[in-house]
């Protein structure tokens, strides 16, 4: 091999050597390839979804016009911008598909129809040559006709300027201006999209963005970048539907909720005395949230609007809850102010402020854990009757499935078949018998929430630390901003992500990494994402499908 006359078995080992040496650097593993396709069916499936939110978004910004005449020059310029995105998500669809047909030797008409399932198992996924000479031909002088990287990188390039083309000239005319931090990041958005290549050197080659996300890569992974071009795109339009359609004050309310409501000056009287209360109808709207509405307590009018703080209240089906305990007997007052946006980002004020008396219970039932009971694990109660030792005192339950068991003096536990209402009566053991101690007392039950996975002791991190990923040796799983004692249970990963340029997949059973599974978390390339899909059974034995997408970081 080194030169000079060699013998028949020298002549046998060399060639032997070279064939070894071919194969090992063509072979690419079926595991690899099949990673291809989970992927990019992820990236797929996100883009449709994308695809549905915004048709929906945007039928109900059409609607809004009708309530709200202003949005309508906002809605032309969401349009507007909806077609550039979607002409040039159907020109990268053309790229991949005429790839695709021309990669399995097939007619260019074919291209629509093939799919790397397709093509892993009847035709040429792993083929990198023909995506290559489309694309990039030779790095030194890639290619610039049509169906070239370099084409391609001229329509995303021409997309994004005409984005903010359309944005600045929106903002020089008050009936489409947008507010200025919602522009600013909005135009930085559509900026971190432009194609751009690290300038980096391999093997003398500068990479470039085609380069980089093109050459000398196989079908599959060809097509899960374009594929991906496109979702970021669907996602940009997302993000613009919502930016247009706040701006143009779409978010001003429908009221859709109608209901009896009885107000009275006090709910409390003494014998004798006259009871009186204002009995209307009340609207509101199940789809305000916070920003549209906020009812704030302990400020008033002119507080509010200068910035003062006060404590927020929670909104309920367009409705302030509010809940406090209530302490020592005696009578009680809250004021405050409702803050209502209006369709035109302005805001107006409404104060309010009641009153209520407090006086000793006669009965009470309280869930320790939190003010709902949940179906599938055991809800400890506490019961008490005024008057009554606890030892006396017993509960009588119906509804959503509930079993009662007594865990000591006053102290039960409730488990449920099922979500629904459960009314509980409590009675007490007097010297004229066991008699209910007031009416039966509601409370709302609850299905366990969906959880999570946690990962290093966070749940879902959009990314972590190439450093805090090193030391991560199994997968957790709960339920975030949930109180309630719940065992979720972790039964089995499957982990996908790049190690080294390669991607990898990797499966095990139970929470603790293992294997390619462990190797992917903590040796990913930093700026690429881990792919975590987990099964997770619920204290409840309900099995829960949960994915999560880490982005590693240095």
């Amino acid at each position: 091999m080194a030169g000079g006359k060699e013998t028949p078995r020298q002549k046998m080992i060399g060639m032997m050597y070279l064939v070894l040496t071919a194969l090992l650097a063509m072979n690419v593993t079926k595991q690899v390839l099949k990673g291809y396709v989970t992927v990019n069916e992820s990236v797929v499936k996100s883009r449709h979804n994308l695809e549905d939110n915004n048709k929906r978004v945007t039928e109900a910004f059409q609607q809004a016009i009708g309530g709200n005449p202003g949005a309508a020059p906002y809605y032309e310029k969401a349009l507007e911008v909806q077609k550039m995105i979607s002409n040039t998500c159907k020109d990268i669809d053309k790229y991949r598909s005429y790839i695709s047909a021309i990669n399995e030797g097939l007619p260019e008409a074919a291209g629509d129809t093939l799919s790397l399932k397709w093509s892993l198992k009847n035709g040429k996924i792993d083929g990198y040559d023909e995506p290559t000479r489309i694309l990039i031909g030779e790095p030194s002088a890639p290619v610039t006709g049509q169906w070239s990287a370099k084409e391609l990188e001229g329509k995303i390039n021409s997309l994004l300027t005409g984005i903010v083309g359309v944005m600045d000239k929106m903002q020089t005319d008050p009936k489409t201006k947008l507010y200025p931090a919602d522009y600013e990041a909005l135009k930085k958005k559509v900026m971190s999209l432009k194609p751009v290549g690290s300038g980096e050197e391999e093997d003398g080659i500068k990479m470039d963005w085609g380069t980089e996300n093109f050459y000398h890569l196989p079908l599959g992974a060809v097509t899960c970048n374009l594929n991906k071009i496109i979702a970021d795109l669907k996602s940009l339009e997302a993000e613009m539907l919502g930016v247009f359609s706040s701006a143009s004050g779409k978010l001003a309310i429908k009221f859709d909720r109608i209901v009896a409501r009885v107000v009275a000056p006090s709910s409390y009287i003494q014998a004798g005395q006259p009871y009186e209360a204002s009995i209307f109808l009340a609207a509101s709207s199940s789809k305000l949230g916070q920003g549209d509405m906020e009812v704030i307590l302990g400020v008033d009018s002119a507080g509010a609007a200068a910035g003062g703080k006060g404590e927020l209240i929670p909104l309920i089906n367009g409705e302030g809850a509010y809940k406090v305990n209530s302490g020592a007997a005696g009578d009680k007052e809250y004021k405050g102010v409702i803050k209502y946006k209006n369709p035109d980002g302005t805001f107006k004020y409404y104060p309010f402020s009641g009153e209520y008396k407090v006086a000793n219970a006669g009965a009470s039932v309280s869930a320790d854990m939190m003010n709902v009971f949940y179906a599938g694990v055991p809800n400890p109660v506490t019961a008490a009757a005024a008057g009554i030792s606890p030892a006396d005192v017993s509960i009588s339950a119906n509804g959503a499935g509930v079993r009662v068991a007594a865990k000591g003096a006053g102290k039960y536990e409730l488990n449920f078949g099922g979500p629904g209402e459960c009314m509980i009566t409590v009675s007490g053991k007097t010297k004229d018998g066991v008699k209910a101690q007031g009416p039966p007392i509601k409370f709302r039950v609850k299905s366990l929430p969906k959880p999570e996975i946690k990962i290093g002791g966070k749940f879902a991190p959009p990314e972590m630390k190439k450093t805090e990923l090193s030391v991560v040796s199994a997968v957790g799983a709960g339920a975030p901003g949930f109180d309630f004692q719940a065992n979720y249970v972790v039964q089995s990963l499957e982990v996908i992500g790049k190690v080294k340029g390669k991607l990898m997949t990797g499966s095990c059973q139970g929470s603790s990494l293992a294997g390619d599974a462990m190797t992917i978390v903590r040796g990913a390339d930093v700026g690429s994402k881990i792919y975590i899909d987990a099964k997770i059974k619920g204290p409840d034995g309900k099995i829960h499908s949960v994915s999560s997408g880490i982005k590693a970081i240095k």
